[in-house]
């Protein structure tokens, strides 16, 4: 899988969307007025508390969720549904078509999502299955794989289809603390030869501080942007110097908090 196959990533402006739910006849603001722009093949993290609309933010940026107010540009283009240009991987191990094997899934959504001819996406798919590391279990079905690789095959899957925007929603969140850590890694690598544009719901700041070159801090009650803030310690784990920043993210989530 060569990273120009799909044409250069787009810039993604996301300009004062707002989303409103009804719940028991109230109006429940989700998000307020956000304004972000993450630059193509940037890698952004979105960091904060649970109900901060991390989530939602992610889920209308893929289509998913139409905005009451404001709007998102990919490129000169509107977003208003979901599309191939962005790819989602859920918290979900049981993202998978349990009847067909690894390599199937993954050659199915290359398919469906491309129109790639069968031939072509089985070369795609042993290649993102060398890549994380699945290549001896590619005629095995979901149900006989670990929560991890499940992850892998769905990371995988999402790489494979070449999206400009990848969206991951806490992918890792239910794993343990090792293979969240090889996950990571793995997730480091791909971007490294893909290089597409990678938006990442996380509420760990170590998680952020690893994976993301730049990190939206938001906060809650309405959901929003506290801050974005450049990491210069991205990809490097425990920096020493890393701790003010640290410190910095703390205080901002505590002061939403408030």
């Amino acid at each position: 899988m060569r990273s120009s196959d799909a044409g250069p990533s787009e810039k993604l402006e996301i300009e004062h969307v707002s989303v409103h739910f009804r719940a028991r006849g109230e109006n429940l603001v989700v998000l307020d007025d956000v304004e972000l722009s993450v630059a193509p093949g940037e890698r952004l993290m979105l960091l904060g508390p649970s109900g901060c609309g991390k989530s939602t933010l992610l889920k209308t940026i893929a289509g998913f969720q139409k905005p009451l107010g404001g709007e998102i540009k990919l490129g000169n283009r509107v977003v208003t549904e979901p599309g191939p240009d962005r790819f989602v991987v859920f918290q979900e191990f049981d993202q998978l078509f349990p009847w067909r094997t690894v390599r199937d899934n993954v050659v199915d959504c290359i398919r469906l999502t491309r129109g790639t001819p069968k031939a072509q996406a089985l070369d795609s798919a042993r290649d993102v299955l060398d890549m994380v590391g699945l290549t001896k279990y590619a005629n095995f079905f979901p149900h006989t794989l670990s929560g991890g690789m499940k992850q892998r095959v769905a990371i995988a899957r999402a790489w494979a289809t070449q999206p400009k925007i990848l969206l991951m929603d806490e992918p890792f969140a239910a794993l343990d603390a090792m293979t969240r850590a090889t996950l990571q890694d793995e997730t480091v690598n791909i971007w490294r030869r893909a290089q597409r544009t990678l938006i990442f719901v996380t509420h760990s700041i170590d998680e952020a501080l690893y994976l993301g070159q730049k990190i939206a801090v938001m906060g809650r009650n309405p959901g929003r942007i506290l801050e974005v803030i450049d990491n210069p310690f991205t990809d490097e784990r425990d920096a020493p110097g890393s701790l003010a920043l640290r410190h910095q993210i703390r205080a901002l989530l505590e002061s939403s908090a408030a």
